[in-house]
């Protein structure tokens, strides 16, 4: 059975859009079962072999399987493989035992679609990977388990079984006074607790301030490059986006050719993922040009601890004195990420219509979650593990540059300015870093394709890494073996 002829002569194209090509090759291997091109019981090729056939990674096969194995056209067989299943899903009977005529399902929304459309994931499938070097994790090895099970523990112990029903949609109020606190102490903001809003993370918060302000064709101004699930979710709610350049100082509002954006959306204190701090004045600039244009800016705190700790620049929120600032922050940066934690301080005219929407989709963050890390702050447990997170960040960042710089010198350049918890390496070749991104991640490792952030224009080439979410002697290793495989990856090419 050549499968590759198989896919293609049932519409599947390699030109495809490179995010969407799992939706071809399920597309094209659901025609083809359909037809009977290929039968029932067959067992389909191995993900790796099927993804060197047609020159895709093996993560993108293993999602088209998966949505195969969902509507029951393959099922799967551990330790074996996949299998057509298509006869078994035909027969079909009700639980009365009568026989049926299979119907049509509605149609997917227009919202549905469009969100369908426009679905981008930068680290699809790395949970299978490992953490070497996936962006955007801290050093989770040294997360204070102990400490914090204490707390859980206590937690549970002097628990009443009143506070076990619902809570406040918008979170405890304990959590949000030391938020608060923290948030004064900390960036020098001065709020109030009940400006503040619990979530899951940043991604949560935009999505319940966008939901709030944006209907179709409203103009929406973002970093360029930027948050690739911040520009999905812009374009997937149908917004009209203006892209602004990055310099030395941050957003470049000068040139920007738009009308009245309700939405300015940037990452200062670390600009994701370039590094950028923005300067003062363009932060002042950026809060004048707000007003004149009567838009919010959305304020995402990126990496703040881990970028301005020593010396920080005033927050976007601080210079606001219009209530034009929503600011996001999250503890899945500075904790763990699956913590699944985080908070925004919103402007009181949006409080009642976030509140409402939260309430009526996804609800609230469990309350135990909240308490624990509520004690977790007010015993000075956070201040100390940031300290130590930047400590050990700062180590691991020499290290992996060193390391990096000796065994790519000739293929690939480090910014070694960026102050996150990733670094950029630029290729020097002409070596595509979508390509090279997806041969690593066969081989167990992760990095970023760089030219995936840009939104339109000059789309540089490189490879995003995270370096602090593994030690001293993982960096090495991972880095040796990029190293080898890299040689492979180039002779490929030959």
């Amino acid at each position: 059975m050549n499968i590759k002829n198989i896919l293609i002569s049932h519409g599947f194209t390699a030109k495809e859009d490179y995010q969407n090509i799992y939706i071809n090759i399920y597309s094209a291997l659901k025609k083809a079962i359909l037809a009977k091109a290929i039968h029932d019981n067959i067992k389909l090729p191995p993900t790796r072999i099927l993804a060197k056939d047609i020159g895709v990674s093996r993560s993108t096969i293993i999602k088209a399987y998966d949505l195969l194995v969902l509507e029951k056209y393959v099922n799967p067989k551990i330790g074996s493989g996949y299998y057509v299943n298509y006869s078994k899903r035909k027969k079909i009977k009700s639980t009365i035992g009568v026989n049926f005529k299979l119907g049509k399902h509605p149609k997917i929304s227009k919202k549905g679609l469009s969100f369908q459309k426009n679905f981008q994931i930068i680290n699809n499938s790395e949970s299978d990977l490992g953490i070497a070097f996936r962006p955007g994790l801290p050093p989770l090895d040294v997360f204070p388990v102990t400490q914090w099970k204490k707390i859980t523990n206590d937690y549970w112990k002097k628990v009443k079984s009143s506070e076990l029903s619902y809570s406040n949609t918008t979170g405890i109020e304990c959590l949000k006074e030391n938020i608060a606190n923290y948030l004064k102490i900390y960036r020098n903001i001065d709020c109030s607790s009940s400006q503040i809003i619990i979530t899951t993370g940043s991604l949560h918060s935009l999505s319940l301030i966008s939901d709030a302000l944006i209907d179709k064709n409203d103009e929406v101004v973002i970093e360029n490059p930027t948050y690739p699930y911040a520009h999905n979710l812009f374009k997937s709610l149908k917004a009209k986006i203006f892209s602004a350049s990055i310099d030395d100082e941050g957003m470049v509002l000068k040139h920007l050719n738009c009308g009245n954006p309700k939405l300015i959306y940037t990452t200062p204190s670390n600009q994701y993922p370039t590094g950028v701090k923005m300067s003062l004045n363009r932060r002042l600039e950026l809060v004048r040009w707000s007003s004149l244009k009567n838009s919010i800016i959305i304020e995402d705190d990126y990496d703040h601890e881990f970028s301005n700790w020593e010396n920080p620049i005033a927050s976007i929120f601080s210079l606001d004195k219009q209530e034009r600032v929503v600011y996001l922050g999250t503890f899945n940066k500075l904790l763990h990420p699956s913590l699944r934690l985080g908070y925004m301080i919103i402007p009181y005219y949006l409080f009642d219509t976030v509140t409402a929407l939260y309430q009526q989709t996804s609800r609230f963050v469990t309350s135990s979650s909240q308490k624990i890390l509520s004690t977790f702050i007010e015993k000075d447990y956070l201040n100390k593990h940031i300290r130590r997170v930047i400590e050990v960040s700062l180590e691991r960042k020499h290290i992996f540059i060193n390391s990096f710089s000796e065994n790519f010198e000739k293929h690939i350049e480090i910014n070694e300015e960026n102050s996150g918890l990733h670094i950029i390496g630029h290729l020097k070749e002409e070596i595509n870093d979508k390509k090279l991104s997806d041969f690593f991640k066969i081989k167990g490792i992760t990095a970023h394709p760089y030219s995936l952030y840009f939104i339109e224009g000059d789309k540089k080439n490189g490879l995003i890494m995270g370096y602090s979410s593994v030690n001293n002697k993982r960096i090495n290793e991972t880095i040796h073996k990029m190293k080898n495989e890299l040689d492979d990856f180039l002779n490929l090419k030959k």
